[in-house]
Parts: structure tokens; C-alpha cells; sequence
């Protein structure tokens, strides 16, 4: 990362670096994630398989068993996924911004198929960390598929870093998933949208403003996160959120 993109970083509460993961790694972690979702591969301990909320409620008869997936959490004890969380360019950008010394504490496959509501409101990821400062942490969401406007890509408030940890409440819509939770005073006028090709990768803020729309195309969109912290990070007293389940990576 250099200083032109930590400067955007620090300015606007993300970043895109384009291209930072090749096509072959890519399949690794499509292909391995259509083997959990379908079932074809037993999911190893520690690994959440979801449902989308429309699916397990029986308002939607997903085309496969994939197409009821809303995403995989918990890629810790999976060496093809987790390679993304090891991956050393990646790394070389995390410890850019938050120090050498880090550990994981959140990973995810995301997928939004076609056919569902899919939508994630606008929210701040801290308030899921007891984790602090807020500074020391940083979120990662690689593109495996091409992400657009029409299948539900990323949306960001730019600045929204610069204040504090707002109020969050479940949104009035019909349909929301276990675990989405909507930031409030947020009408999300000035949000931009993140288009991203595979292999894009966007660094953001934990207190920065983001979600997603729906996916009104025929296909699926896909990414795989990770959220990193320095190990300088301290869980505050009183704090009563579950502790993260977290993979210390030694710096180089």
C-alpha cells in the first residue's frame, strides 16, 4: 500500500486495491466454498453454514442447496478458505495500517444468489467487536465474483469513520437476516457505491457506514472477508459482546 492509498484510507474510511488477488486463487475459494454450501464436503468444526432468512422460512424454494446460502462464517479450521486471511500481500496491506503484529476475529464467505431480498442495511462492523481502539482494527473484502450496482455490490458512506459508534436496531423490512442489524440517523443519501471485478480488494474502518442492495441479476455475487486486529488491542471492561474467536499470524 502506498502513501496515495493510506492517505484515501485515512481520509474516507476505505480503500480499493485493485487486482490483488489472481484468478487461480479465486477458484480455490469458489470452488470451496460451492463444495460447504451444497454439501458435497462436510464443514469443519468452528464453521457456521446460513441459511438466508427467505429460505429457512419457507418463503423462497431455493433452485439448489447453494441458492438458500446466504453466507459461511467461521473459515478458521479450513486451510483452503483461510488461505485468504494468510495471504502475504494482503498482510503486507493490513500491517500497513494497523502494525505487524495481528490476529483474525472475523471471516466470512459472503453470497448473495439470485431470487432472495439479500439486502444488508447500512451499518458499522465495531458493533459486533469488544475490541478496541477502533483505530487498530480493519476489515478486508476480496470480489471473487464481479460486484455491481445490479447484484447488490457494496455501498459506503465516505467520512463516516470520523464519528463515533451510532445506534443500531433491527430495519422495518419484510425480510432480514439473523445478525443484520441497521446503524441509526443514517439515511444514506451520500453512500457510494463500491463496483468491484474479481480479485478487487476493499480495506475499510470498522466504524465506517457500509451495506449492500439486492441482487436483481440471475447470478450470484460473492466475496471473502476477514477482519484483522492488532494484537496491541485490548477488550474493555464490562463489555458483555462474546469474546471473537481469533488466529494470532505472526509478522514475517
Amino acid at each position: 500500500m502506498d502513501a496515495s492509498e493510506r492517505g484515501r484510507y485515512e481520509r474516507d474510511g476505505f480503500v480499493v486495491l485493485r487486482g490483488l488477488f489472481a484468478r487461480h486463487a479465486l477458484r480455490t475459494f469458489e470452488d470451496r466454498f460451492v463444495e460447504l454450501a451444497s454439501g458435497t464436503r462436510s464443514a469443519p468444526s468452528g464453521m457456521v453454514v446460513m441459511r438466508d432468512v427467505m429460505v429457512a422460512r419457507g418463503i423462497v424454494e431455493p433452485a439448489s442447496r447453494v441458492h438458500g446460502v446466504n453466507k459461511i462464517l467461521g473459515l478458521e479450521n479450513d486451510a483452503e478458505l483461510f488461505a485468504y486471511a494468510l495471504d502475504s500481500d494482503l498482510l503486507c496491506a493490513v500491517r500497513a495500517l494497523i502494525g505487524p503484529e495481528v490476529m483474525t476475529i472475523s471471516t466470512n464467505v459472503f453470497n448473495k444468489p439470485p431470487g432472495i431480498d439479500g439486502r444488508h442495511p447500512l451499518h458499522q462492523d465495531l458493533r459486533d467487536f469488544g475490541l478496541r481502539p477502533p483505530e487498530n482494527i480493519v476489515g478486508t473484502w476480496t470480489a471473487i465474483s464481479a460486484c455491481t450496482r445490479e447484484n447488490g455490490c457494496l455501498a459506503v458512506v465516505p467520512g463516516s469513520h470520523r464519528g463515533g459508534l451510532l445506534r443500531h436496531g433491527v430495519p422495518d423490512w419484510e425480510h432480514v437476516n439473523a445478525g443484520f442489524f441497521a446503524a441509526e440517523g443514517v439515511d444514506g443519501t451520500d453512500r457510494v457505491h463500491v463496483e468491484m471485478d474479481p480479485g478487487d480488494t476493499l480495506l475499510f474502518h470498522p466504524l465506517l457506514v457500509h451495506g449492500s442492495g439486492r441482487n436483481t441479476t440471475d447470478g450470484f455475487r460473492r466475496a471473502i472477508s476477514t477482519h484483522y486486529a492488532s494484537t496491541a488491542c485490548e477488550r474493555p471492561a464490562g463489555r458483555s459482546a462474546r469474546a471473537p474467536v481469533v488466529r494470532h499470524i505472526p509478522s514475517a
